[in-house]
């Protein structure tokens, strides 16, 4: 049975990789008027990714709050909230802020607002703020590997607070953008990591021990304790490296195939975007003629 840090490491993955998809073809496009955006409209529909954000993150509290808990609600008889609840009610906080940035992304998207590209970008940096805090001051105590896994995701985390913030004032950073989509993909695979190999009985490393119901993880000894401490830094170092070799392969490929239909356009098309640029006209329709060919 999938955990809850697999399945909200599978929507940071998916959207990670679509914004990487996005900015990189839209870089190798169009690299002057390059603009950072936050979410990137579809052909079929212009807010699906916003829909696919909002539905995972109701799906996820809807599982965090009344399917997961006993008795499949999350309160108390006498309605107060049991302890063992209270991170049940943690990462439900950290989905409904990813929920509140997708549903305002799309009302100032509808309502034309002029600070849209700054609200936007602050939404979403409160949103991964939120859900740092959320993991820092964590209920459960995190101690061993466990405190270890959360130790690197909240460093991943920290980079997407930065880069997102930085693309309020570098709009135009193909690197800030680049380096926010990475990243965030990052998250998903080591959230995903996380929820395999330390609340899945039977991939904790020799000697600990998962106990779900306390919702922790136990070493037998110091010397299991530091061996399963050192495999997740391993484990962190060996995925660093993979998803930058991922990448960077990713990015040469999109480069290459899209960096070379540049030449094709013609004079009065590179003109217009240029000269449109301003206004972000130019932009969205680079953005709509870029997904038409997904």
């Amino acid at each position: 049975m999938l955990e809850g840090h697999q399945i909200l490491g599978f929507g940071f993955f998916v959207i990670g990789l679509w914004h990487f998809f996005n900015n990189v073809k839209l870089h190798a496009l169009c690299s002057k008027s390059f603009t950072s955006t936050l979410w990137f409209p579809t052909t079929k529909s212009r807010y699906l990714e916003l829909y696919f954000v909002m539905a995972s993150c109701t799906m996820f509290i809807s599982m965090e709050l009344f399917i997961s808990p006993d008795r499949h609600q999350p309160f108390d008889p006498d309605g107060t909230i049991p302890t063992n609840h209270l991170h049940n009610f943690e990462h439900s906080s950290m989905a409904m802020s990813f929920l509140v940035y997708a549903l305002f992304a799309l009302v100032l998207d509808a309502k034309c607002c002029k600070a849209q590209h700054e609200l936007t970008h602050f939404l979403g940096a409160l949103a991964f703020a939120q859900e740092y805090i959320l993991i820092h001051f964590h209920s459960t105590d995190h101690v061993g590997p466990e405190g270890q896994y959360h130790y690197f995701l909240q460093l991943l985390i920290l980079v997407s607070i930065i880069t997102t913030l930085m693309g309020i004032g570098y709009p135009k950073s193909f690197l800030v953008s680049f380096v926010r989509s990475v990243n965030i993909v990052f998250q998903g695979v080591w959230l995903i990591v996380t929820g395999f190999l330390l609340y899945t009985p039977g991939f904790q490393s020799k000697g600990c021990v998962t106990h779900l119901k306390e919702y922790k993880v136990t070493c037998s000894d110091h010397e299991a304790l530091h061996r399963a401490v050192a495999l997740v830094n391993i484990q962190f170092s060996w995925l660093l490296i993979l998803v930058t070799i991922f990448s960077m392969s990713f990015y040469l490929v999109l480069v290459k195939r899209y960096g070379e239909k540049v030449e094709y356009f013609s004079l009065g098309k590179e003109e217009y975007y240029l000269e449109e640029d301003d206004s972000n006209i130019g932009i969205e329709s680079l953005k709509k003629s870029m997904q038409g060919e997904v």
